[in-house]
């Protein structure tokens, strides 16, 4: 079915911002043909585009974040320097002194207030300026979480006086009190849905939901070392009423999991950028398997410490014991478990060599006439490194894959290796799981424990886990933080949730004791099995499961001195960039990185 999007009307703003950027120049005649910046306050239209523009160019898109954490390897020796604890005052927050959306922004609103009624009603303009402060209030909190307060403007300058452009640093407190009182306004103006053509705008469910994570950020132990129970309460509040605001707009979980990015529209999607063919896609083939796909793939694949993360449906934890493996019986119980008696995120989030793999590769493709996917290794060890995948396809597909996990969540079922770059799944940037676990965390740090569990066994029963109070057995303020630590890792699996949280909460040292990346390997017990091998064939079968063995792989990297978790524990924000410095001689460097600046003020 068509879907109708949000116009971003780029070719419009391209005109409009190339008039704006020229408007100072002396010219000798006037160009009838551009667009004239004082014509757009004199169009709903084009105001409207504007704020379009701005949501399209700040809406983010699906990641490929999972090399940056234990969630998932984007290839053999592919760990990046940070996570080996290789940093140094160059190690730079990418983009935090870029203003030019917030200048966007602060034109914008200096503007609409000139606006008539007569080209626009107050209602629809406040609609507008909710949608503004949003996205200001977003850009904000993505610098100072990089490196804490930054310099605050929130006014048009005026270039004319170029020494009011060097602006010095605001305290972060400052900056937080800012992106709060935009945040507020945003909740006050804007309706609490949007539907036909302005579906998927910021609504007032996104802005509540936006205060309480940043609450709930500013209450994390990365910006409260001292635990400040002030700063919790506020968060708990911000967060119960963005869970409130969100129920009354009729958000919700859904009920199957996988539906979250397969139905669209449906109750948990609070933020999105929806896709669609063919005016606003992306490029599936990054994270689909090199054996069926094209170019540049094989990236965002889960190992170990991820597999393990989803519990079994009795809500006992999935562990796997390398001591232990060679025990035939322990081996294939751990496959069952793994390939049949996991939660349901584990099936919608990782495919297991075996399987079937999503899309129509496995029914007109490569794949067709019910082919599985074997991204699983002949047994010749000691790093199993020939791909059963050489034999499924004779020898014309390749296996790049260090492990033979892909991610599941996030492949357009619809797209193939021709067609990969026509993606259209939305990516839900915020979704009802994560406001109502925002909510119970802050519940949990101020004391309100059973409010906390409550959410979790909410989660946990709609991923399937139906043991004895969902198998929960925390009862504690510190056990269930244990727990949130762990669900989290679960729930937002590959949805670039993990790094930012263990940041949050200063635990870096979870990743520096797990070494080494550590991985399994789906391997054949014997490669005679081969011949006349059956493709069709599932894991999800006993008598399938028994041909084969989960064989401990201790570096997926392959050099476990090399590549291993190893991150500074003393500097949590990051430096400043010389360039920036530099440019700006009232930009002071973080204390954590020689300078005077203290990002906890």
């Amino acid at each position: 079915m068509k879907k109708t999007k949000i116009n971003y009307l780029k070719f419009l703003l391209a005109g409009l911002t190339l008039a704006l950027s020229v408007g100072s120049c002396q010219l000798d005649y006037e160009n009838t043909a551009a667009i004239n910046p004082d014509n757009v306050w004199k169009d709903p239209v084009m105001i409207k585009a504007y704020v379009s523009d701005i949501h399209g160019g700040m809406m983010p898109g699906w990641p490929i974040s999972g090399n940056s954490s234990d969630e998932a390897s984007n290839g053999q020796g592919q760990m990046g320097n940070y996570l080996r604890g290789i940093i140094d005052v160059n190690s730079t927050a990418a983009g935090t002194f870029n203003y030019s959306n917030i200048d966007k922004i602060n034109y914008f609103l200096s503007q609409i207030t000139t606006v008539p009624e007569s080209v626009m009603t107050q209602s629809d303009k406040d609609k507008l300026v909710g949608q503004m402060l949003f996205w200001r209030a977003w850009d904000y909190f993505g610098k100072v979480t990089q490196v804490g307060g930054v310099p605050l403007i929130t006014k048009v300058q005026n270039i004319e006086d170029k020494a009011s452009l060097f602006v010095p640093r605001n305290k972060t407190s400052e900056c937080m009190a800012q992106i709060i009182a935009d945040l507020d306004e945003a909740i006050a103006k804007l309706p609490s849905t949007w539907s036909g053509a302005d579906y998927g705008r910021i609504d007032k469910c996104a802005a509540a939901a936006m205060k309480g994570k940043v609450l709930m950020w500013w209450a994390s132990p990365l910006f409260n070392p001292t635990n400040d129970q002030t700063r919790w309460a506020n968060a708990y509040t911000a967060t119960k009423t963005a869970v409130d605001i969100c129920v009354a707009a009729g958000k919700g979980l859904r009920p199957k999991f996988a539906d979250i990015w397969n139905v669209e529209r449906n109750q948990e999607v609070i933020m999105v950028n929806q896709f669609y063919n063919s005016d606003h896609t992306f490029n599936n083939n990054s994270v689909r398997p090199g054996c069926i796909s094209k170019d540049a793939a094989d990236n965002n694949m889960p190992y170990l410490p991820l597999i393990t993360a989803f519990s079994k449906k009795d809500g006992t934890p999935l562990v796997f014991d390398p001591a232990q493996a060679g025990n035939d019986t322990y081996n294939q119980q751990f496959l069952t478990d793994m390939y049949t008696n996991l939660d349901d995120r584990f099936y919608a989030t990782v495919f297991a060599p075996g399987t079937v793999y999503p899309g129509i590769e496995s029914t007109a493709g490569l794949l067709k006439g019910g082919q599985r996917l074997w991204t699983s290794w002949e047994d010749n060890g000691p790093n199993y490194t020939v791909s059963m995948i050489n034999k499924q396809f004779s020898g014309t597909a390749g296996n790049t894959s260090p492990i033979g996990f892909y991610a599941k969540k996030g492949i357009d079922p619809n797209v193939d290796r021709n067609t990969y770059n026509l993606a259209g799944m939305d990516w839900v940037e915020i979704r009802f799981a994560e406001v109502l676990m925002n909510y119970g965390e802050c519940a949990n740090e101020t004391g309100k424990t059973a409010e906390a569990i409550t959410v979790l066994k909410q989660i946990r029963a709609r991923a399937g886990v139906t043991g004895v109070n969902n198998g929960i057995t925390a009862t504690t303020q510190a056990e269930v933080r244990a727990n949130y630590i762990t669900e989290r890792f679960a729930e937002f699996a590959l949805e670039n949730k993990r790094f930012g949280d263990l940041r949050r909460w200063k635990r870096f040292d979870i990743l520096n004791a797990r070494g080494a990346r550590q991985g399994i390997k789906i391997v054949i017990k014997d490669n005679s099995l081969l011949t006349g091998f059956d493709w069709t064939q599932d894991m999800a079968t006993a008598t399938t499961r028994a041909k084969f063995k989960a064989v401990y792989i201790p570096s997926i990297d392959l050099d476990a001195n090399t590549y291993k978790f190893n991150l500074d524990l003393n500097h949590w924000f990051y430096p400043i960039n010389k360039t920036d410095i530099d440019r700006n001689s009232k930009i002071e460097q973080n204390n954590e990185w020689g300078g005077t600046f203290d990002p906890l003020k």
